[in-house]
């Protein structure tokens, strides 16, 4: 593939949220992302990524990142040096989706079959994520959606979390629960509700413990397996978490692309770790090569266009619960 006319091109974009999107560390209103497109003649590969705060981002720091790597692109940069060059992150999701869409649409191949898939994609069930909220309020809104969202993911924060739960429960008796604590808790929280959602039928509890203090976890026999997020990044993260947790969530954000992504879901489930693949708030862009990813894993997160008040045009197909792989005018 000629590498001579390449161009690097970064947007930045803001998309609104259908009401807001609230955890245990505030809200916010907009899914803010940034785009990085590699042009090579009328071809061109997208990747879309979120710069997270509490990993240090920001939209300008992601931004600056990757025009220090227009030069690199312009001089044919491959996912393999990618992945040498720049740190895992936001940045390098963006620049690393961007060339699987651009090798795959180079290659007339669809990206499932570059990374390796055995056959071609299909549709997954993806959890519907609950905003933190009062319990009555929490209720009503998995009521209003469970019978198109049968898996639901409850965020929660601390003290009347267990009321939360029962009342979603109350709500929507036949859905199949999550919950996520954002680092929130204490280990008495913990201690203190754990054998309740096991009662409730809560599959699993996601990050409870801050990522710096989890530790605590190391011996603690929990009635609920128990979800690493912020404590898992990659690779790096495994060996320690052993003995600490069952499952962990993959997210293209924190690996820095589908690249790593791919080794890091291999190394988790040699390890005997149980997978989730999970999004940041952001659009079928961003979702497209975590379909890839999440064939075959127990639990599937990738709600963050259905957040939205509009997604981008055209997007992932969405039919209740089930996301649809991507079709190649969007991405791979």
């Amino acid at each position: 593939m000629s590498v001579s006319r390449r161009r690097l091109v970064i947007r930045r974009e803001s998309f609104p949220i259908r009401g807001a999107f609230r955890i245990s560390r505030g809200a916010k209103t907009a899914a803010e992302v940034v785009v990085a497109e590699v042009q090579d003649g009328d071809r061109r590969g997208r990747g879309e990524c979120v710069p997270y705060a509490r990993y240090g981002e920001s939209v300008d720091g992601v931004a600056a990142a990757l025009e220090v790597m227009a030069d690199a692109v312009a001089a044919g940069l491959g996912r393999d040096e990618l992945q040498r060059t720049m740190p895992a992150g936001a940045a390098r999701n963006a620049l690393d989706c961007a060339l699987w869409d651009l090798e795959a649409k180079g290659a007339g191949v669809p990206a499932w079959r570059l990374a390796g898939l055995t056959q071609a994609p299909g549709p997954l069930t993806t959890c519907y994520t609950l905003s933190v909220d009062e319990p009555a309020a929490m209720a009503a809104a998995a009521r209003d959606v469970v019978a198109r969202h049968p898996l639901l993911k409850m965020k929660l924060t601390g003290e009347g979390d267990l009321e939360r739960v029962r009342a979603v429960r109350a709500a929507a008796p036949a859905a199949r629960l999550v919950v996520d604590a954002n680092e929130g808790w204490t280990l008495g929280h913990l201690d203190r509700f754990a054998p309740e959602f096991a009662a409730l039928g809560v599959e699993l509890i996601e990050q409870p413990l801050p990522a710096g203090q989890d530790e605590a976890l190391r011996g603690v026999r929990c009635p609920v397996p128990l979800g690493a997020d912020e404590s898992f990044h990659g690779l790096d993260s495994l060996e320690r978490l052993k003995g600490l947790y069952q499952v962990v969530n993959v997210k293209l954000d924190k690996t820095g692309g589908l690249t790593e992504a791919l080794a890091v879901k291999a190394a988790a489930e040699a390890a005997g770790f149980g997978l989730m693949v999970g999004c940041m708030v952001a659009t079928s862009l961003a979702m497209a090569p975590a379909v890839l990813l999440a064939q075959g894993v127990s639990f599937v997160d990738l709600d963050g266009p259905l957040l939205l008040a509009e997604d981008r045009v055209p997007g992932l197909r969405y039919d209740g619960a089930l996301v649809h792989p991507p079709e190649p005018d969007l991405w791979g």
